[in-house]
């Protein structure tokens, strides 16, 4: 064989294991997503009792994988602040999320009760000339004022949320002297109104921390955070609280039940 064709010859080998040894690589990280994924859902609902996970040789048995695999899913949970590895030890939990329902109309205290307790620091509250979308929205002329509310919001001393709400001013202006730092505000508007909230148009969507927004909630800049932009409406159909909440994504999760329509 010339040597010109040899030298082809094993430039080609080369490319082909390097090709393998690429789509190896991608399939790892397949799979080590997919454990995580599976291994994260156990972190949640508290799957894992004693604080620690099993050793990663004993992981990797019970779903039949690789501890090359397994290393990298629990990397992938330690950069999500979920886990972390102590010398030792082993792989151990150092955080937690706290479920939140989609599928009820309920104030973050009464959601979390089981929890521990929510409070709220009002950082900005009072009335406001309610923009182009948010009087749209509210169903009050441009430019009529609202209540604005700004509220960060811990659980058990954590922040949690930064919560952002606009609120129709003839209803708003009773919740001036309220307590709103220990009252979920769904409370307080069925209070003032006498009638009961009906339903809420929501939207879920994760956005980057803004430069306030991960100060005031003490997450990194530019980190994701869950944002909840919720429309609810009492009993009768009326908007009555317009809200952009943004969740630390690493301390909630969201879930609901879902029926499938005939």
């Amino acid at each position: 064989m010339p040597a010109t064709d040899r030298i082809r010859d094993h430039a080609g080998q080369g490319a082909t294991t390097v090709a393998a040894h690429r789509a190896r690589r991608r399939l790892r990280a397949d799979r080590a997503r997919q454990l995580a994924d599976l291994l994260r859902r156990q972190l949640l609902t508290g799957g894992f009792e004693t604080g620690t996970l099993p050793h990663e040789s004993l992981l990797a048995t019970d779903y039949r994988t690789s501890r090359n695999t397994v290393r990298q899913a629990l990397d992938l949970l330690r950069s999500e602040g979920l886990v972390d590895r102590l010398p030792g030890v082993g792989t151990v939990v150092v955080a937690r999320k706290y479920p939140h329902g989609l599928d009820r109309l309920m104030g973050l205290a009464e959601t979390l009760h089981e929890h521990g307790r929510v409070t709220n620091e009002v950082r900005t509250m009072g009335p406001a000339p309610a923009p182009g979308p948010v009087a749209d929205r509210l169903h009050v002329p441009p430019g009529a004022d609202v209540l604005y509310i700004e509220r960060l919001r811990r659980l058990n001393g954590l922040p949690l949320s930064l919560d952002l709400t606009y609120i129709p001013l003839d209803i708003g202006t009773a919740l001036l002297g309220a307590d709103l730092e220990n009252t979920d505000v769904f409370r307080l508007l069925e209070a003032i109104t006498g009638r009961r909230l009906g339903h809420a148009e929501i939207t879920l969507e994760s956005v980057n921390a803004d430069a306030h927004s991960a100060a005031v909630l003490e997450a990194p800049r530019g980190a994701a955070v869950l944002m909840l932009e919720r429309l609810t409406h009492l009993c009768d159909g009326r908007p009555v609280d317009l809200e952009f909440i943004r969740f630390r994504g690493d301390r909630i999760s969201m879930s609901g039940l879902l029926h499938r329509s005939a």
